[in-house]
């Protein structure tokens, strides 16, 4: 066999180090920490929503990359000129948009950490130390939160992985042939479905059509005046389907809704599963983090009979994004629906490959950051912040009570507070407006960021807190720029 030809670049070794000098990474890198310290001791002096306008960072960029090579002096420099100025702030005590979230410093130099040994952990083999210690943090995490052992634990990137995951393990688990032939142009394929409440993310339904579903099969379950899943609404749906001879694939539950942090009825929800042998899935991408709370535990009650369950450590429990857990009872699924092994990637080591459970071949080392904020902190240091939390969400909600032009929309059952401005003598039309105008003006002050949300069919306000540094003061703030909001723009008459 004649051997290949080299190619005919003509090259010359390297004769230098090609990486930033070794002297260099410790004076640039204390320069880099020192930034990051004082960044978190002063982030207050950012506005929460950064002053810019769409396409303003781009104008101020080179078009194309440097031909040489620049000095980390003018990068750093750009970085303060242009990028700080120009980024929405979630690190900031008064971040109340979606869920806020803290990025912690042992997070953040756990990170730095993981940065640095760049392992991609897809096999045992290529990181050994990532794949062990994401199987014993996520054992710590499990019984943190209350869950029974036997659970399977695996890091993603966001709970819209995780859920993708869990669905297409639910959809290996009814046997259909789907890994061998695939779903198109099969007769002897029945449509499936995906049940889960009006309430639910908007990943289940990128999840069902990534997983060919199509939107015709993503069932919408109607809730009740706690915006809960109807379990008798959920058993109708799945007896008229099954009698038009679709096939139920899953159920998702959830533990904490984005809009309103509504909590289904998980225990009754898997009566259900059980009973008609579906797949239950629990997305407690937010709410799962507050069973660390002992209190607060029934918030996964029922979880322990879910098929899978997600919870995100980089929501509510202080680890930089992106940290998605999805734990699961049926292991073997995801594996079937997953594992493929080409010959380059076989190993002679009987051992748990990461790549197994899920798309990606590629497995960053994100049980490290957790493992350093779940060390730093404790079980009883996370409660104890948590529990804070909650606290500071049922003050804001006390004031929203007792003024008489606000409302609740919904019962305050986290960290989370739903309401809205109902000026006397408008109508809802006229509220959805004001509502409207009313965030922006909050959020125009730079001091605060609040997100909105439609509830019941009309816009609503939420103030979400998440944040370690956020205070009594934050909250308090919040609110009287609401109070001077709504004065400012209170209709005549």
């Amino acid at each position: 066999m004649q051997a290949p030809q080299l190619s005919a670049i003509d090259v010359d070794p390297p004769r230098v180090s090609t990486d930033m000098p070794p002297e260099d990474v410790r004076r640039f890198g204390r320069d880099v920490v020192d930034r990051i310290a004082a960044y978190l001791e002063r982030t207050e002096d950012w506005r929460v929503l950064p002053a810019v306008e769409p396409g303003g960072l781009r104008a101020a960029l080179p078009a194309s990359a440097p031909e040489e090579g620049e000095p980390f002096e003018a990068i750093l420099a750009d970085f303060d000129r242009l990028i700080m100025p120009a980024t929405t702030h979630w690190n900031h005590p008064g971040f109340f948009a979606w869920f806020s979230i803290t990025g912690s410093g042992p997070g953040i130099l756990g990170e730095a950490l993981a940065a640095a040994l760049n392992v991609n952990a897809m096999l045992w083999r290529s990181g050994p130390a990532a794949t062990e210690l994401e199987e014993v943090t996520l054992d710590w995490l499990r019984q943190m939160l209350g869950l029974p052992a036997g659970l399977d634990g695996t890091i993603n990137d966001t709970a819209s992985s995780s859920t993708l995951y869990a669905l297409a393990a639910a959809r290996e688990a009814l046997d259909l042939g789907i890994r061998e032939h695939g779903m198109a142009g099969r007769a002897d394929l029945p449509p499936l479905a995906v049940y889960c409440s009006a309430e639910a993310h908007s990943s289940v339904d990128k999840a069902a059509l990534t997983l060919g579903l199509g939107t015709s099969g993503i069932r919408r379950i109607a809730t009740d005046a706690d915006l809960r899943m109807d379990p008798a609404a959920l058993v109708s749906a799945i007896h008229e389907d099954l009698a038009r001879g679709v096939r139920p694939m899953a159920v998702v539950a959830t533990t904490g809704t984005t809009s309103t942090t509504a909590v289904d009825p998980v225990p009754q929800i898997a009566d259900i599963c059980e009973a008609e042998d579906i797949w239950l899935h629990v997305d407690a991408a937010y709410g799962g983090a507050a069973a660390v709370v002992p209190e607060l535990r029934w918030v996964l009650d029922g979880c322990e009979r879910a098929d899978s369950l997600v919870v995100n450590p980089h929501k509510w429990l202080f680890v930089p994004v992106d940290c998605s857990v999805l734990y699961t009872r049926r292991p073997e699924m995801l594996r079937g629906a997953f594992s493929l092994v080409p010959e380059y990637l076989r190993t002679r080591e009987d051992t748990r490959n990461l790549m197994d459970y899920g798309v990606a071949l590629g497995r960053r080392f994100r049980a490290l950051k957790l493992w350093f904020v779940l060390r730093y902190f404790g079980t009883a240091g996370i409660a104890d912040r948590l529990r804070g939390h909650v606290a500071l969400a049922r003050l804001f909600a006390t004031r929203v009570d007792r003024h008489p032009a606000f409302e609740r929309v919904a019962p305050t059952l986290l960290s989370v507070v739903a309401f809205r401005w109902a000026p006397p003598h408008t109508t809802p039309e006229d509220q959805d407006r004001l509502n409207e105008a009313l965030l922006d003006h909050v959020n125009a002050s730079g001091e605060v960021f609040l997100s909105h949300t439609r509830v019941g069919g009309r816009y609503a306000l939420r103030l979400a807190i998440g944040n370690l540094k956020t205070t009594e003061r934050h909250v308090l703030r919040a609110w009287a720029l609401l109070e001077e909001g709504a004065a400012a723009l209170a209709p005549a008459g």
